[in-house]
């Protein structure tokens, strides 16, 4: 089954940001590629019980297995040693990425407390956009009984293009709820 996203995109979003980018192929129109979230663990990665929670929580919202970041190397400042974990990230291409982004935007999102939009000047040097969220909670497939704390998650869209206002345009279109400049 084709994702909502994903057949919107190719029937309404595709044709008109071709018309409105001028741009004369259908292959060079921003696409999305992927995405990438991203969560740290902080002094809590040496439990292997709250990993093992937090990996079924972020496994829950995204539909895959996420995967366990270690460090590469030992830093008394920060007291770590090597191959402990630090975090969890996963990477959602294709169909998972388009059903992940349509919750997203369309669920998690307005549950946030005062919520206002998310910053348009997000954009990288490669014209992909991050944003962080505060709470994880916000994803209805989390249960909210079984949290012992709340956790902040570093959400990353890579887009196919380098240009920054093409990329801007195509999150537009998906109705990203970006604020609006002066408004805030």
């Amino acid at each position: 089954m084709i994702p909502r996203l994903k057949k919107i995109y190719q029937e309404e979003i595709l044709p008109s940001l071709t018309k409105t980018l001028s741009i004369k192929n259908t292959m060079q129109v921003p696409k999305l590629e992927k995405i990438v979230l991203n969560m740290g663990l902080g002094l809590d990665a040496s439990d292997s019980k709250i990993l093992k929670s937090i990996q079924t929580d972020l496994g829950n919202l995204t539909g895959q297995l996420p995967v366990v970041t270690k460090s590469k190397k030992a830093v008394a400042n920060f007291k770590t040693r090597k191959d402990i974990p630090l975090g969890l990230k996963v990477t959602l291409r294709k169909n998972n990425m388009y059903y992940f982004l349509d919750r997203l935007i369309n669920t998690a999102l307005p549950r946030i407390k005062d919520f206002r939009g998310l910053n348009p000047d997000s954009f990288d040097q490669e014209a992909n956009y991050s944003f962080g969220i505060k709470e994880h909670v916000i994803f209805p497939e989390v249960n909210f009984d079984k949290i012992e704390k709340m956790r902040g998650l570093d959400i990353t869209v890579v887009t196919s293009t380098k240009n920054k206002e093409a990329s801007k345009a195509l999150l537009d279109s998906f109705n990203f709820p970006f604020y609006k400049k002066g408004s805030n």
